[in-house]
């Protein structure tokens, strides 16, 4: 019975540590907010795609879905004076998690979680905050082409936080 307790025990306090670092359960009372306001340039001009407009234009937008966690908000790819473009969220709400990202992906928003990485994704960086707004830069290279959604994903567990579809925007000013 001792010999169980000595091999038991410190085993146990292994795998309990393991479970908090994967999981981290703390994390679903937790939340940070970023409000950043939208860039009217980027660092560097992008000499390719000139702008005939002195506003940012909004070219594509969509309200997030709920998929794993409850996350609302809207997502919408902007195109600034210079030509740069950002991906701006408006008013995210999500959840904590382990290892979130921003993501552009090819796949239809909502449904299946898993689906995302899939096919065509475009990693824009971590998730800088839970709530608030916040810009993410999109690489001059990047091809919005057949680029259907806005995605949080979180890495660590290969599911869809939520995501947002990129359809045509209305008619309003980038915010």
């Amino acid at each position: 019975m001792k010999r169980y307790l000595r091999v038991g025990i410190p085993l146990a306090v292994v795998l309990l540590a393991v479970g908090l670092w994967a999981f981290q359960p703390w994390k679903l009372f937790t939340h940070s907010t970023v409000n950043e306001a939208l860039p009217t340039a980027q660092a560097a001009p992008v000499p390719a795609m000139p702008s005939t407009s002195a506003a940012p234009v909004a070219l594509s937008s969509g309200a997030f879905v709920s998929q794993e966690h409850g996350t609302s908000g809207t997502a919408t790819v902007v195109r600034l004076p210079d030509g740069s473009r950002v991906l701006r969220l408006t008013g995210l709400a999500t959840s904590d998690g382990p290892d979130l990202h921003v993501w552009l992906t090819d796949q239809d928003a909502g449904g299946d979680w898993f689906k995302y990485d899939d096919g065509r994704v475009i990693g824009l960086g971590k998730l800088k905050a839970t709530h608030g707004n916040q810009n993410y830069a999109v690489p001059a290279e990047v091809d919005l082409t057949g680029l259907r959604s806005a995605v949080i994903w979180c890495d660590r567990f290969n599911v869809a936080f939520g995501s947002a579809p990129l359809g045509q925007p209305a008619d309003v000013p980038a915010q």
